[in-house]
């Protein structure tokens, strides 16, 4: 995935959210429901959110330095942990707080304004719309003939995959806000207005713990994908000066970077001038068969047969 692509699902979700946000509130204002309040926080945590996926991916292009050899790849992986940390905080636990205490302190909703959440919800739920369908407009080249559940799990660069879990969590939150408020209108008693806050947490709980979860693996360090294992496997061994690949490792360094690590087998009476010729005809073999391998180290060695 090209980090343009994802910037632009970015900006379009961060504008969406923005004004989702500054709706919400005022319906909140006006009626005091607990799900408008829930659901402007999560824009408002879904907006900043955003934000960090921006900051991560310019302070990820500096330079390597001498602090820091491989590069800043993996601050896109920081920031991504730091939005998940934000989500569960920020929104899903502070919707379980406002669902808590809504339920022991029911209000209807009443007033000449009891109108206000039903249009801020429908409105929102057509900006969200359009938010999702640029994230999935800009992830399906990425995703390839991968389901949307692969994607997420096995994606390098993590800004597409949150801002998708974020968008699709942000509509089915409408519909339970929307299910919320509908029923207290209907039945004056404030404590639907509480259920539907409570299903808004859960969900955001739920969807922070799957970004933690894959963004730790993201940080931790993965390996490349088996598509991009097999291509350089191929380069290695398509050498006609190397014998065979003896093991391999390989790992990000950020979504757009891998490290390549090889032991390779060279003939046992080569020289040592031939031995460099066949390191430096497989690097470039690599880098052609898997462009973001940046870092590569090859070890030539004597095959022996176990």
């Amino acid at each position: 995935m090209s980090s343009h692509g994802g910037s632009r699902a970015i900006l379009a979700a961060l504008g969406a959210n923005l004004g989702i946000a500054a709706t919400k509130f005022v319906a909140f204002a006006l009626t005091s429901s607990s799900s408008m309040l829930a659901e402007g926080i999560h824009s408002v945590a879904d907006s900043g959110n955003q934000l960090l996926l921006l900051v991560g991916g310019k302070r990820a292009r500096k330079d390597a330095d001498e602090s820091h050899p491989f590069g800043y790849g993996r601050e896109r992986y920081v920031f991504a942990f730091i939005v998940s940390v934000v989500l569960f905080s920020v929104g899903g636990l502070f919707a379980l707080y406002e669902a808590f205490h809504k339920w022991q302190h029911p209000e209807p909703i009443e007033g000449r304004w009891w109108w206000v959440p039903l249009v801020v919800l429908v409105i929102a739920i057509g900006l969200e719309g359009f938010s999702f369908r640029t994230a999935v407009h800009e992830s399906n080249p990425a995703r390839g003939s991968r389901s949307w559940v692969e994607f997420v799990r096995t994606a390098k660069a993590p800004e597409l995959p949150i801002v998708l879990l974020e968008d699709a969590g942000a509509l089915v939150g409408l519909v339970f806000a929307l299910f919320g408020v509908g029923l207290t209108l209907l039945t004056d008693e404030g404590r639907w207005d509480a259920v539907g806050t409570a299903m808004i947490g859960l969900l955001l709980v739920c969807i922070a713990t799957i970004l933690a979860v894959e963004t730790k693996s993201l940080l931790l360090g993965e390996a490349a994908s088996a598509e991009s294992v097999a291509r350089i496997r191929a380069a290695i061994e398509g050498n006609p000066r190397v014998e065979r690949l003896i093991h391999m490792r390989t790992m990000h360094l950020g979504p757009e970077e891998l490290l390549v690590a090889a032991k390779i087998a060279v003939r046992h009476d080569d020289t040592a001038a031939a031995v460099a010729t066949a390191i430096d005809e497989t690097e470039v073999a690599i880098r052609a068969a898997e462009p973001i391998a940046r870092v590569i180290y090859l070890e030539p060695d004597i095959w022996r047969r176990p």
